[in-house]
């Protein structure tokens, strides 16, 4: 299954901007993202999705370093409209902590990405998320970790269905009635998802597909846990 590139999807019809100066000379219409800062550091995408209520999301994506979440964020939109709304949310508040909201280019969101990754080719300017090549030392931090039956997917087509999870996973023994595809409140799925295998030792061979692909985007894998899972299914149904 491919998946249109959401990330070139702006008209600009939809975002009000004309894309032809006065010289007649075309101006492609700017990367409708935004940056965040001083989320808490217990935030999830969905946090983020509900702080941009009534916007419509096209990606989030949380930034670490050193492994643990930084604070910041980028969210991409489906338009330069949505981001004029998004920027009037400035300074309100998650919790307990007022996040800032301001304006970014598209190269800065485009490193964020790469330096989590690790992987250069992400630049190209059709930005097709292809697989990046092989990391023997993020692969063994997470194979050190303590694994359960549970893994959670991040990265996933927002299109993607559980039929697209189990042909992805076809080698392995995944119990396909306990696959659970996040969604945000408004019914939309959030690129997350959490799969259930036979047993933790199964789990942990599934990672072996950490950083392949789904139609054009490449999917990442984490080990977690029941009540993880539990509590991204739960809030999916509020």
């Amino acid at each position: 299954m491919m998946e249109s590139n959401p990330y070139f999807a702006v008209s600009s019809s939809a975002s009000g901007f004309q894309p032809y100066s006065y010289g007649g000379v075309y101006q492609p219409p700017p990367f409708p993202v935004v940056r965040l800062r001083g989320l808490p550091f217990n935030c999830t995408d969905i946090d983020v999705f509900k702080f941009f209520a009534g916007l419509d999301i096209v990606d989030v994506f949380l930034v670490n370093k050193n492994g643990r979440f930084s604070g910041e964020a980028f969210v991409v939109f489906a338009g330069s409209v949505q981001v004029d709304f998004a920027l009037r949310r400035d300074r309100q508040n998650m919790g307990r902590r007022y996040v800032e909201v301001f304006r970014c280019k598209r190269q800065d969101y485009y490193n964020a990405v790469a330096a989590e990754v690790n992987y250069e080719g992400i630049y190209d300017t059709d930005y097709h998320r292809s697989p990046p090549p092989s990391r023997p030392k993020r692969f063994s931090d997470k194979d050190q970790m303590e694994y359960t039956e549970i893994l959670k997917m991040r990265g996933l087509p927002f299109s993607v269905t559980k039929s697209d999870i189990t042909e992805f996973f076809a080698e392995f023994k995944l119990i396909e009635e306990r696959i659970h595809i996040a969604c945000r409140p408004d019914g939309k799925a959030t690129g997350e998802a959490f799969v259930e295998f036979s047993s933790a030792e199964e789990a942990k061979k599934a990672m072996s597909k950490d950083k392949m692909t789904i139609g054009s985007r490449y999917v990442e894998l984490f080990p977690s846990t029941p009540g993880e899972a539990r509590r991204a299914e739960s809030m999916s149904r509020q």
